[in-house]
């Protein structure tokens, strides 16, 4: 039986029984832990969920890898590329590929009776993956497209079909500027709401085919391919691979090459998260330190007759590392309560909510992630220990004869 855990655990039920000052201050300190545990957590939560909520939406309008030609053109008029590509079929069959599929791009101008509004027609075909719009979509459907037929229809934005009026089922133009001005009537078959506002304010998504009938295109060539990938951690490598198996006068771009300031607004949101960890960390363990001592002090005639008796420095530190121990762990639990608790309600209620033209996201966004989580109780509870080490030390200075005596 370890016996310093015996003790350990019988001084924290005499305590509780029968001293009155050093309770409350004892609850202060699983108090303490517990808000510092509950903040960590939230952070944690909050910034994962944001991050994984920024990328998945900024992905879903672009993908992971995109294979198009050099150019210096700044616009979003794509140039075209051949679909009949060597690399495609080995590309396809790549290890950690999820999705390759052509596009193109072409900016336009919707004019209604009463407004006007530039965007940018994005083109797909059969081979595109819906999934992200029909997660996003407010009303009506996205669209089957076939090799053989051109599809009328289009998706817009809630942003833009409130700005023009439009609702499902309306038809509209979308004036071309090129030599000769160019006209398509397309047909509204599905709105969707990302609160991406930049994003959505300037994309609608159409039949490759119109791009190639605009641009004067055979039905093999297209703007490029995007490539989606099972796991985004892999992408810096997964682009080199790419890179060097498409010819050379093709580039295989990556999501945070074609759009940098996003995802370096990103990386800036895990240095705000290690700095509330450290606090909290801080917060926590003075609290605990302070619990520790008053232990000590209130206990200084038991550490003084367990010397007495034979018990090792190191023994009856132990004693006191149990207590304090079991304070953390009271601490975890509570602070896990709350912190998931209010994840939970956030997640299920949507209580805070955030404007979407600053935040990009209507709602505070919530990570369950079990890694994280562990992680996190595991390595407060490792720190709390490892610390509170040292103020045991003064459990070395004191001798039993002065400690027997002591009042």
């Amino acid at each position: 039986m370890n016996v310093e855990y015996f003790i350990a655990r019988k001084l924290f039920t005499a305590k509780e029984e029968n001293n009155s000052y050093t309770r409350p201050i004892l609850r202060i300190a699983i108090l303490a832990i517990a808000l510092s545990v509950s903040v960590m957590l939230l952070s944690v939560m909050v910034v994962t969920g944001f991050k994984d909520d920024i990328s998945n939406k900024v992905l879903g309008f672009n993908s992971h890898i995109t294979i198009s030609n050099f150019t210096n053109n700044q616009s979003y008029e794509s140039e075209p590329i051949s679909i009949e590509q060597d690399f495609y079929p080995s590309i396809k069959d790549e290890k950690g590929i999820k999705n390759i599929n052509v596009f193109a791009t072409k900016a336009g101008i919707v004019k209604t009776a009463d407004e006007i509004h530039g965007v940018i027609l994005k083109g797909v075909s059969f081979d595109y993956d819906w999934s992200f719009f029909k997660d996003n979509l407010v009303s009506g459907n996205v669209f089957d497209i076939k090799d053989s037929v051109k599809s009328n229809n289009i998706l817009i934005s809630e942003e833009v079909a409130k700005k023009l009026k439009l609702e499902i089922d309306d038809d509209f133009i979308i004036y071309f500027v090129q030599d000769p001005p160019r006209v398509r009537k397309f047909k509204i078959k599905g709105i969707y709401n990302t609160s991406m506002i930049d994003f959505d304010k300037l994309f609608v998504i159409a039949d490759l085919k119109h791009i190639q009938s605009l641009n004067g295109w055979s039905d093999y060539q297209v703007g490029g391919f995007e490539i989606t990938i099972d796991n985004f951690d892999n992408l810096n490598k997964l682009t080199e691979r790419i890179y060097e198996q498409v010819p050379y006068d093709l580039n295989a771009q990556s999501i945070k090459e074609k759009v940098p300031q996003i995802f370096d607004w990103l990386d800036l949101q895990d240095i705000n998260v290690r700095v509330i960890l450290v606090l909290m960390l801080v917060v926590g363990v003075i609290n605990m330190i302070t619990a520790l001592l008053i232990l000590i002090l209130e206990r200084t005639r038991m550490i003084g007759i367990l010397k007495a008796i034979g018990a090792n420095n190191w023994s009856v530190r132990k004693v006191f590392l149990y207590s304090a121990v079991h304070l953390i762990v009271k601490g975890l639990f509570l602070g896990n309560l709350i912190g998931l608790g209010f994840g939970f309600l956030q997640q299920k209620f949507r209580i805070i909510s955030l404007d979407p033209e600053t935040y990009y996201m209507n709602t505070v966004p919530i990570n369950f992630d079990l890694s994280y989580i562990l992680l996190l109780n595991i390595g407060t509870i490792i720190v709390c220990y490892l610390i509170l080490i040292i103020p045991s030390v003064i459990i070395t200075k004191i001798t039993p004869i002065k400690a027997i005596r002591f009042q």
